[in-house]
């Protein structure tokens, strides 16, 4: 694989391309209910797959289930060669705040059984490309959850699998139990506390999905990637997400939107091309 290489494959076998689209912003307030206006919804993620967008990121929290169901309402069937990723492991009781995210972790086995059944039916498929474990319970082992996510893709049901908000040594415990096909964690221009979970992954050729990859926008507030945005006549936010583009060959990128004309510049970011110099300049922002 090249840097520029515009395809990663998740689990050897599922090509996608390094853009990918991140689904939650499609709900109500709060992460909670379906989103205000359906219509726009299913624009946006039709026009995600129509910019050549294969990779589709949710959750069973977000909503929870209305993410999932306004996915299968836009896309279903799907077109060929789209590759649906969604999670379990969290429960939501209400909407999230700052002070209040309103979820709670369950990785047992009743539970993760009961989510993949649920993740399933709203989504319209017979078995789920990527399914991630949310986050680990810390009641329950990850060898212990992992069992049941390999049980899952025996039986057919799910195909890769995937860890979020992991260390290394829990990357290492899961794959004693099972293939990981992707981390994902939270990486962007200014937060970089994983490089040494990414720098295992593209070891071990494991796709590593960044989340939160514009740091809730205060990346455009930075001098500094304001003046490379300027000399490159680019957007702040193509700027955050060429530089992870460019960090690694493993990495998908899976911003978020609930706007079309938002969701093309993100796409542009494939074509923004960031010199040595300025990738110096950026370096100086490491937190």
């Amino acid at each position: 694989m090249t840097v520029h290489s515009s395809q990663v494959r998740i689990g050897g076998d599922l090509h996608v391309c390094r853009m990918g689209f991140g689904a939650m912003q499609l709900t109500g307030p709060g992460v909670w209910g379906p989103p205000r206006d359906k219509s726009n919804a299913r624009a946006v993620l039709r026009r995600a797959i129509d910019l050549g967008v294969n990779f589709i990121d949710t959750a069973d929290v977000y909503g929870p289930g209305d993410n999932e169901r306004i996915i299968a309402d836009a896309l279903s069937p799907y077109l060929k060669g789209t590759v649906i990723g969604t999670k379990a492991g969290l429960v939501r009781s209400g909407p999230g705040t700052r002070e209040n995210p309103g979820i709670s972790m369950n990785g047992s086995a009743l539970h993760i059984r009961s989510s993949i059944e649920g993740s399933l039916r709203r989504l319209k498929l017979e078995c789920i490309d990527l399914y991630q474990l949310h986050r680990v319970d810390p009641n329950v082992s990850i060898e212990e959850t992992m069992g049941v996510f390999r049980d899952l893709r025996d039986e057919g049901k799910i195909r890769h699998i995937g860890l979020s908000e992991v260390n290394v040594e829990q990357i290492k415990r899961a794959r004693s139990v099972v293939d990981i096909a992707t981390v994902q964690n939270v990486y962007n221009l200014a937060t970089r506390k994983h490089e040494d979970v990414l720098a295992y992954c593209e070891a071990n050729e494991i796709a590593f999905i960044p989340f939160w990859p514009l740091h809730s926008g205060d990346l455009a507030k930075s001098g500094a990637v304001q003046n490379v945005a300027r000399r490159l006549d680019a957007t702040t936010a193509q700027v955050a997400l060429a530089w992870l583009l460019q960090r690694s060959p493993w990495i998908i990128l899976i911003p978020g939107t609930s706007s079309v004309d938002h969701l093309e510049q993100n796409v542009k970011a494939l074509d923004v091309e960031i010199s040595p110099t300025e990738l110096e300049a950026l370096e100086q922002m490491v937190a």
